[in-house]
């Protein structure tokens, strides 16, 4: 394999994240095989969550701020009847429901009604952090706590598939959104329950995962064959970001 000096990478690399690990994962094992320390991300995946990582290598990282402001959209699933204290299928479950007698078309209906501006309030299984101390730490030692709400902007909400209990949707929304809890509350508003028991991100404004490779691919490509995928930040960002 061939190596590189920590000059000859700028620019951003677009990773397909499978489930199970983090995107602080991805980071380090980008940095090992460009054998440089000066690489981030532009948002964050649960590890439940698979798909787009938008990862910014040298100087590109200075252009960090502006890409994880982009617009967000996501494929996944949720299932219903059950409500989790995490929100999805990690967590465990708190309460259970009978499960909805609705149509398609209703539960697109009611899905309809989180589209637009609003605010959503972050669930304690989250990074957020409280007085230093990330809300999670809190959320396992049986703690919630007051959490300020956040504003957001979810533009689609698109029912795919239902075969109750579960059903599959796409959601395109703003930064800082957290999809399961989009779930979740639209489980309370329907009296059942629900929790997300997959997601992968599609896209992140002009970046799409059908251009992304996994970084057991990125491992066995030549320094050479980095490079040539790697996207110019010039290119991406413009130039007031930077």
């Amino acid at each position: 394999m061939q190596t590189s000096s920590a000059n000859e990478f700028d620019g951003i690399l677009l990773i397909d994240k499978h489930a199970g690990c983090t995107s602080h994962d991805i980071v380090n094992a980008v940095r090992r095989r460009l054998k440089m320390k000066g690489v981030g991300h532009a948002g964050t995946l649960d590890p439940l969550a698979t798909g787009l990582v938008v990862v910014l290598v040298g100087k590109a990282t200075k252009a960090s701020q502006y890409l994880m402001s982009l617009d967000k959209v996501y494929e996944g699933q949720m299932e219903f009847g059950k409500e989790t204290d995490s929100h999805d299928s990690e967590g465990d479950v708190k309460v259970e429901y009978p499960v909805p007698d609705i149509s398609f078309d209703s539960l697109q209906s009611e899905m309809n009604a989180f589209l637009g501006d609003q605010y959503q309030i972050p669930p304690m299984f989250s990074a957020k952090k409280l007085n230093g101390v990330p809300l999670y730490k809190l959320a396992r030692k049986g703690k919630e706590v007051e959490r300020e709400p956040r504003f957001i902007n979810i533009s689609k909400f698109e029912l795919l598939r239902w075969e109750s209990p579960r059903a599959d949707f796409k959601l395109a929304c703003s930064k800082g959104t957290y999809v399961r809890t989009v779930c979740h509350d639209l489980g309370k508003k329907l009296g059942s329950g629900a929790y997300m028991t997959a997601l992968r991100r599609v896209s992140s404004d002009k970046f799409n995962v059908s251009d992304a490779v996994t970084i057991e691919s990125l491992n066995e490509m030549s320094a050479a064959a980095i490079k040539k995928i790697l996207i110019p930040v010039s290119a991406a960002v413009p130039s007031f970001a930077l």
